[in-house]
C-alpha cells in the first residue's frame, strides 16, 4: 500500500512539473520583446555576428503572439523596418547573386516570421504599406489580404517609411536601428537628410529634382501636391507655387553596409 502511494506521489509530482516547466516556456516566449529584438538583429548585423537564434525566434512564434506584443502603431512600423531592413543585409551578404533578378528577388518568400515564409514584397506593401497593391502607385489597395497581413499589417502608414526602408541598392535611404519610443523623430530626420542629399531645385528655372521614391509611390505622399509640401517643409524648395517636379534615375547597384545613427 504504501509502494502504491509512493509511486502515485511521484508521478503527480512529476506531471505538476512538466506543466509548471511548460507554464514556464510559455510565459518567457509570450514576454519576448519583438521591438528590442529586431533592434538586436541589426545591431548583430552591424557587428558582424550570428544572428540565427534570433532568426529562430521569429520563426517559432505564432501570429497572435507577434500581434500582441506589437500592440500599437509605432511598435509595428519600427519593428517591421528593422526586420526588413536586417533580412536584407543578411540575405544578400551571404548571397549576393540573388540581386541579379531584382524581381524575383522580392517576391521570394523566403523570410519565416510566426510559421509562414514570407517576401519582402509582402513586408514592405503588405505590411507597412497596408495592403497597398505593389503597382497601384499608392492609389489601389489589395482587394483580400491573407491572414498574416491582416494580423500584423500598421494601422496607419506614414510616407516616412520610403525614406526608412533598405532594398540594398546604392540609391536606397541609409540603415538605422528605429526605436518605437522615438520613431516620428528618428523617420523625420532621416527624411530631412535624405531629401537634402538626393534633391536640387534651381531657383531660376524653379524645377525640383527627386528621388524616383517620389514617383514609384505617389500616393503615399498625397499625390504631386503632398509632394511639393513634404519638399517645402524640409526646406527642399521655398514654395509650392510654379514648382515642377522632375525624378532622378534610381541607382540599383548592390550596395551593403550602408548604416547610419539617427
Amino acid at each position: 500500500m504504501k509502494l502504491k502511494i509512493s509511486f502515485f506521489i511521484t508521478i503527480v509530482a512529476i506531471l505538476f512539473m512538466a506543466k509548471t516547466d511548460v507554464q514556464a516556456q510559455v510565459k518567457t516566449k509570450s514576454d519576448t520583446d519583438f521591438n528590442e529584438l529586431s533592434e538586436t538583429f541589426l545591431k548583430r548585423i552591424i557587428d558582424k555576428k550570428d544572428t540565427q537564434d534570433l532568426q529562430d525566434i521569429l520563426a517559432n512564434t505564432t501570429i497572435s503572439e507577434l500581434a500582441n506584443a506589437l500592440n500599437t502603431n509605432d511598435k509595428r512600423l519600427a519593428f517591421w523596418l528593422n526586420i526588413y531592413n536586417a533580412y536584407i543585409q543578411e540575405i544578400l551578404e551571404k548571397n549576393p547573386e540573388l540581386y541579379d533578378d531584382r524581381g524575383s528577388f522580392f517576391k521570394l518568400e523566403q523570410i519565416k516570421i510566426a510559421g509562414k515564409m514570407v517576401s519582402f514584397a509582402k513586408i514592405e506593401h503588405g505590411i507597412i504599406r497596408k495592403s497597398q497593391w505593389e503597382y497601384g502607385l499608392g492609389y489601389i489597395r489589395k482587394w483580400f489580404p491573407g491572414k498574416f497581413e491582416r494580423k500584423l499589417r500598421v494601422d496607419k502608414p506614414i510616407f516616412n517609411v520610403h525614406f526608412a526602408l533598405n532594398c540594398g541598392a546604392k540609391d536606397c535611404p541609409p540603415v538605422a536601428i528605429y526605436e518605437w519610443e522615438r520613431l516620428r523623430k528618428q523617420l523625420n530626420i532621416g527624411t530631412k537628410r535624405l531629401l537634402e542629399k538626393t534633391s536640387e531645385f534651381n531657383s531660376e528655372t524653379n524645377v525640383v529634382k527627386v528621388t524616383s521614391l517620389f514617383s514609384w509611390f505617389r500616393g503615399d505622399f498625397g499625390g504631386k501636391s503632398g509632394i511639393k509640401k513634404i519638399l517645402m517643409k524640409n526646406d527642399i524648395i521655398p514654395s509650392t507655387k510654379g514648382v515642377d517636379i522632375e525624378y532622378t534615375n534610381y541607382d540599383w547597384t548592390l550596395y551593403l553596409d550602408n548604416f547610419i545613427q539617427l
